[in-house]
């Protein structure tokens, strides 16, 4: 078993002062935490990896290829591999747990 808490790291994250924090990789899949405050640009460009997301807590748009919607916590979002996407229009900061599967490209 490999189980983490939101809060250790989220303190990670921070203390590594980038957005992305990757916390669990095996062969077929990485997991990492995504953390955007209001404000922040989203860089990302399209992965070759299919991603899903967990929005933990957080509220932005969220545009993937011509699709756009409202995204809160609790929300899945699953995006092909491929797929131009971004969070946007942030106005609570967002916390994501992030999968890509298979692992992220380094």
């Amino acid at each position: 078993m490999d189980a983490h808490a939101l809060g250790e790291l989220l303190r990670e994250q921070a203390v590594a002062g980038r957005p992305y924090l990757e916390f669990l990789r095996s062969n077929a899949l990485s997991v990492g935490l995504y953390v955007l405050h209001v404000g922040d640009p989203d860089r990302q460009l399209p992965h070759r990896e299919d991603e899903v997301y967990v929005v933990m807590r957080g509220r932005s748009r969220f545009t993937a290829g011509s699709e756009e919607r409202e995204v809160t916590t609790g929300d899945v979002i699953f995006v092909s591999a491929g797929v131009r996407h971004r969070f946007h229009d942030i106005s609570m900061d967002l916390e994501l747990i992030v999968v890509f599967a298979p692992p992220e490209s380094a």
